[in-house]
């Protein structure tokens, strides 16, 4: 809690004197802030508004096509940001706020909010907070910062990064805990975009953090070995009854095999020894669901229910048991190890003779281009299928949207919105293949349309304007690991 002595007051009398600074204080603050979001675009996620932009459901589109104009969603921006507060309390910036922030951090300047209150804007924040407490919530941000490593340093992609890095500490709530976004139906953990949340701050530096994302996914695991699609922030259970989602276990495996391999070789055994239990009790559940083949169908990534098993499924099952086979041989348990390869291989076999048929689309039925096609090259699978590369490249036609960003999928609704999560991972799959200049330019078009803060949104309107919930936490990391390898791996 805030000290009293900390509060900012202004008193009647100093109102009164201070009414001139204020007014020639407001063109600097103006000025400060920098272009705004528009005003009036502050409304919440109703059902309507989510409906518009979410899920595969009506109006699927069948591959590149004529665009439909009139059809375009209009999709309100929820907020511009997160802002850090003391104590480690966190608040949505609204997105019509003339958002003013202590240097280089995502803690609101509290002389900017007060200015922007007395002449009628909407401040950063309306939570009263003085400039010691501001102060210090600010240093502690710093702190966190310089911590680890910003990928891109000294080049063109070093603001964006630092920006990504403020999206992932403001989502952070507690240790290990961190929100998908910030608006109420995304303010829970996802274990898919937690898994991406830990190899992007282990890859930027933040191991010990990355580590403790992997702990809380392990303390909500079910003991088969499987996630529900969504916990509830205080690990109690999921918030609602959308059920298990299959990925989610192969995602966890895959996390902790990349982020074991960013610990010091000194300390490798000791951390395997701390993920065996996640990794173990995934691998048993992934083992189980592959015996006879392609695991069941299950709810990926698209967030809809499915009849046919999908490449999103399947593809982060054999990604997560290649790497468990990794951890459990470091944490000194050959023998899951041994059957873990064993499944990987038996699995990755059934993937690839039911899916490359179809070029890696989303179904192994019909061919439905899909993002999902990036699951089979690196960072996930540890070496491509034949054909997979030019399956994936031949995913993006039908994927592209007006502001040169991504959908889904080749199936997903033609409504001119580009998802932020695959644009940014298309940006870092393309960064550890070295296409560099397609790498660039798909983080380019997310950097020139992030929020008024700099927040990097969920979804570009067909104009690019930054919509949806902002920041989320998913496009973020793949940010960041586009970044880190554009410098370590490209060239």
């Amino acid at each position: 809690m805030l000290r009293v002595s900390d509060a900012v007051v202004v008193s009647r009398a100093r109102r009164t004197r201070a009414r001139a600074v204020v007014v020639l204080g407001a063109a600097a603050l103006l000025a400060a802030a920098g272009t705004a979001a528009p005003l009036g675009a502050t409304a919440e996620e109703t059902p309507a508004a989510v409906a518009a932009g979410a899920g595969a459901a009506g109006r699927v589109g069948t591959g590149v096509g004529a665009v439909d104009t009139a059809a375009h969603a209009h999709i309100p921006l929820y907020q511009q940001a997160v802002s850090v507060l003391p104590d480690g309390v966190r608040a949505g910036v609204p997105s019509d706020a003339l958002a003013v922030y202590l240097p280089g951090t995502r803690v609101a300047d509290p002389a900017a909010a007060v200015l922007a209150s007395a002449v009628g804007a909407t401040p950063t924040t309306t939570v009263v907070v003085g400039p010691r407490a501001a102060a210090a919530a600010a240093a502690e941000q710093e702190e966190w910062l310089a911590a680890g490593q910003v990928p891109g340093a000294g080049g063109p992609h070093e603001a964006l990064a630092r920006a990504a890095l403020l999206d992932l500490h403001s989502l952070t709530v507690a240790d290990g805990v961190v929100v998908a976004g910030w608006s109420s139906m995304w303010r829970y953990v996802w274990p898919r975009d937690s898994a991406f949340v830990a190899v992007a701050l282990a890859r930027t530096g933040h191991v010990e953090d990355a580590l403790a994302v992997l702990d809380f996914l392990a303390l909500v695991q079910a003991p088969d070995g499987s996630f529900q699609a969504r916990y509830l922030t205080d690990g109690s259970g999921p918030p609602d009854d959308r059920g298990v989602q299959t990925d989610g276990t192969g995602w966890a495996m895959w996390a902790a095999g990349l982020v074991l391999a960013e610990v010091d070789d000194g300390d490798r055994a000791a951390v395997a020894q701390r993920l065996a239990p996640l990794v173990e009790r995934s691998a048993v559940r992934a083992l189980a669901l592959v015996s006879g083949g392609l695991p069941p169908a299950s709810p990926d990534y698209w967030e809809v229910a499915e009849r046919e098993v999908t490449l999103g499924t399947a593809a982060p099952l054999v990604a997560g048991l290649e790497q468990a086979a990794v951890v459990l041989e470091t944490a000194g348990r050959p023998g899951p190890a041994a059957a873990a390869a064993a499944g990987a291989g038996a699995a990755r076999r059934a993937v690839v003779d039911a899916f490359a048929p179809q070029g890696y689309g989303r179904y192994a039925t019909r061919t439905v281009p899909d993002a999902a096609s990036a699951f089979v090259l690196a960072p996930f699978w540890t070496s491509p299928p034949p054909g997979a590369h030019a399956a994936w490249q031949a995913s993006v036609p039908s994927m592209l949207r007006p502001a040169d960003g991504l959908a889904p999928g080749g199936g997903w609704r033609r409504d001119g919105v580009s998802w932020t999560p695959q644009t940014t991972l298309y940006a870092w799959v393309a960064a550890e293949q070295g296409q560099v200049d397609r790498a660039e330019h798909w983080l380019g078009v997310v950097d020139r349309n992030r929020t008024s803060s700099g927040a990097i949104p969920e979804k570009l309107l067909a104009d690019g304007a930054p919509a949806a919930v902002a920041p989320l936490g998913w496009s973020a990391a793949c940010v960041l690991l586009a970044i880190d390898a554009l410098g370590t791996r490209g060239t």
